[in-house]
Formats: C-alpha cells, structure tokens, sequence
C-alpha cells in the first residue's frame, strides 16, 4: 500500500513540475519572474488565491474548530480566510494605479514613508510566510505518519524540492499555473470526500458531543480569527504578487471574488465534518483531530485520498510562499539579477526544510506573527489617505505593539504579564491583543496624522 501511495505522490508531484516548468516566462526577465505583470485573467486569480490560501492547516483548524467551538466560530475562520482576497482587490486597485511597476506592499511602505517602515514592512512579511511555510511541511510530515507508513522526513523533502523546481524554473507563473489545476482537484477531492464521510455510520459507542463555550466565547474566537487571519495575510506577499499580475483592475475584482467564494465553501467543508462527527459522538482523540476520527470509519481508500490531498494542499502553499519570500528579498536587494533570484528561492528553503523535519509546532510562532502584522497593517494602509505622514505611520506602528501588551499589562498588572500574554501562552488565540493593537495603531496615525495637518 505504502508503495502504490508513494508511486500516486511521485505522480502528482511530477505532474505539477512539467505543469509549471512548461509555464516558464519566455523572455526570462526577473521583473516577469517575480510578478508576470498585467497577464492574468479572472479565473485563473480565483483559483490561485483558492490554492495558495488554503494549505494542510484547514484539515486540522476548521474541523477542531467546528466540533469544540460551534458553527458560528468555524463561520469566523471561514471569512477571515476568504475577507483577504476581497480587501486586496480594492486596496490592490489603488495600488496598481500609484506604482504601476510595484511589487510588494513594501514597495508602497516604502514609496510613502521612506526606507525604515519598508524594512519593517517587509521583515514582517518575510517572518510570516516563514512561519506558514515551515507549519505546512511539518504539517505534511505529521499527516504522513499518523496515515501511513512512509517515512515523515521523505514526504517533507519530496514536495519541497518538487515544488522548488518548478519555482526556482519558472517563477510566478509557474506558481499561478500549477495553482489552476491544484484548485480543480482540490475542489474535487473535498467534495468526494465531503460525501463519503456523510455516508460514514456512526460509532458503535458514540462518545458525548463537546460541550461548544457560551455565545460571547464563540464570537471572541470568530472575531479573533477574523482580524488575525486578515492582519497576516495582508503581508503575505504571494497575494500581493498577484495585485500586480492581474491582467487589469476588472480582472482583479472577478479574481478575487472567484477565490473568496470558494474559500469560504472549501472551509465550510471541512469544518463540517467537525460538526458531524461531534453531532455523530465520534471519540475526536487527543489531542481533538475530527477529519481524521471520521475518516477512519468512512472506508479504507480514505486515509491514502487524504494523504493525496494533503500533498496538494501543501504544493499549492508552498510554491506560492517559496517565490513570494524570494521575490521580498529580491526586491531589498540592488542589482539582483534572474540567476541571484533563483538562487534566494533554493536557499531559503534551506533552514526551512531544517526546521519542518523536527515536526515542532509552530502555532505560537505563528499567533505571535499574526499580531506583529496587526499592529503595522492599518498604518501601512492610511498610506492611501493623503493626509498620512511618515511621522504618524512610525508612531502608529509603535503605537500598535504597546497596544498589543496593554491588555495583559493591565490585566497582569506588569509589562512583563502584557508581554507573555501578547505571547499567547499555551498557543491559545485571544482577541485583546489583537484589538488592542488595531486600535491604538489606528488611533495614534489618525490623530497624529491630523494634528501634524492643522500645524
């Protein structure tokens, strides 16, 4: 059995190289590596945000968060996953007017408000994509364990060499075409396997359902996934890549919507199987895994279609963070060439790769990263605002971190309590740092922004 998945695996992934070999940019130049400027229609938006967005994560997320915390809280992750795509396509379209030959939204931070916000701006969106790509290869390693007998190690280095050489070959429209046929099968295979779970049958000894936390509880989880999902993903800088690869600001409207709406149905999905086999008094496991409870009982064939699927999942994250991170540090650095370009892809994947083969998990890292983008995203913007000052957007971006530790700061009663909790202890997601810091970096660009106009 081993071999026949390993053989499906070489297959697809092998697949997914020609795909994205054969998308190469016939010219070669780098700015058509790292953004395929004005070529991408609609569908070919929606399906690459669908992909790129959705990774191994949503097999453990959305499930967990459906069983444990209801139906309103798993609505929450849903539009924080999908609201991204619709923002991008409106602050995308001002951006593209203002730099029509940008790259990055630290290209914006930086034609705004001058070289230090761009490094920040950029540093943070290299340390998130860093963490989402370390957290979907160690994710594919934990899959691959808990349903088979393939070596962990093996599938973490097969898909991120495939992957890698059809980016480090291709570019971004490597990424955007792969990414086409990736959304296809994603869709396809969520929806088989959505229906043969709801034909699984229930549990010889069903268990009692998971009490879900009261309704102020559910709505701090929605919010809290809402505002830290669609803080981060504003510096992914792979979404960003495709604001400037749009064909025209039409396209990237439809594109967006295209990826919106299947995000939020692909989510929906998944985190109904949570609810069903919570509903079903399915054993979750500990720690709590409600897509791979269920499958157990849903057939023999589901546990190597998972797999199958998980290597897509991550394929289709991975290409687009391997060339978003590329294209950041190539930006930062003068003279880059194609070949220095190519060469930043392999090598960042590197102490990656390193760090997945622990199978360490990274969610703290990952919340701490979320926040950290919370407290610069709303300065960043204002940028748009003509009033905004680089004075105003510094201060909100410092502002945003104090605000970020004054919950627990005052809750604890010593910085050193605002600190750990703005931590998050225990991986737990909380929402006042996250509003703390949105808040007070907004409140401080604001008013510091319109004091400096009135002197």
């Amino acid at each position: 059995m081993s071999a026949a998945i390993l053989g499906a695996i070489g297959v697809i992934l092998f697949s997914f190289i020609v795909i994205g070999v054969k998308a190469r940019a016939s010219a070669g130049d780098l700015d058509d590596y790292l953004t395929a400027r004005n070529t991408q229609g609609a569908s070919a938006l929606g399906l690459s945000f669908l992909a790129s967005g959705l990774g191994a994560w949503i097999l453990f997320a959305p499930p967990e968060i459906g069983a444990l915390v209801g139906p309103l809280a798993l609505c929450g992750s849903a539009v924080g996953a999908a609201l991204p795509f619709l923002v991008f396509a409106r602050i995308g379209a001002s951006l593209r007017a203002r730099l029509p030959q940008g790259r990055s939204i630290g290209d914006f931070a930086g034609h705004r408000f001058g070289t230090p916000l761009r490094r920040w701006v950029s540093a943070l969106s290299v340390l998130y994509m860093s963490c989402f790509l370390t957290a979907e290869l160690t994710a594919v390693g934990g899959i691959t364990a808990l349903l088979s007998d393939i070596p962990p190690a093996l599938t973490v280095l097969v898909v991120a060499v495939s992957t890698l050489i059809y980016t480090t070959l291709g570019g971004l429209r490597a990424s955007i075409m792969t990414d086409r046929w990736q959304g296809v099968l994603l869709l396809a295979l969520l929806g088989v396997m959505g229906f043969a779970i709801g034909l699984a049958p229930s549990p010889a000894a069903p268990v009692p359902p998971p009490a879900h936390p009261p309704l102020p509880v559910s709505l701090s989880v929605a919010a809290t996934l809402v505002i830290a999902v669609t803080a981060a993903n504003l510096f992914h800088q792979g979404y960003w890549q495709r604001v400037w690869a749009a064909r025209d600001t039409r396209s990237l409207d439809r594109g967006a919507w295209i990826g919106a709406v299947t995000t939020v149905i692909a989510i929906l999905l998944v985190g109904w199987v949570g609810l069903h086999a919570a509903a079903l008094g399915v054993p979750l496991g500990q720690p709590p895994l409600p897509f791979f409870a269920m499958i157990r009982d849903a057939g023999p064939w589901m546990a190597p279609l998972t797999l199958v699927l998980a290597i897509i999942l991550v394929a289709s994250s991975v290409d687009t963070l391997q060339n978003g991170i590329a294209s950041l540090i190539a930006s930062e650095t003068r003279a880059t060439t194609l070949t220095r370009a190519r060469w930043i892809t392999v090598l960042l994947m590197v102490p990656v790769v390193l760090v997945a083969l622990q199978g360490l998990s990274v969610l703290r890292l990952f919340l701490i990263a979320d926040l950290l983008c919370a407290t610069a995203i709303v300065p960043v913007l204002l940028g748009l605002w003509s009033r905004m000052s680089t004075r105003a957007a510094l201060a909100g971006c410092i502002a945003g971190v104090l605000g970020a530790i004054l919950p627990g700061w005052v809750a604890g009663g010593s910085i050193v309590a605002g600190v750990l909790a703005a931590s998050f202890p225990g991986s737990i997601p909380t929402l006042p740092p996250f509003v703390g810091a949105l808040l007070l970096s907004t409140g401080v660009s604001v008013l510091l922004a319109l004091v400096q106009r009135r002197r």
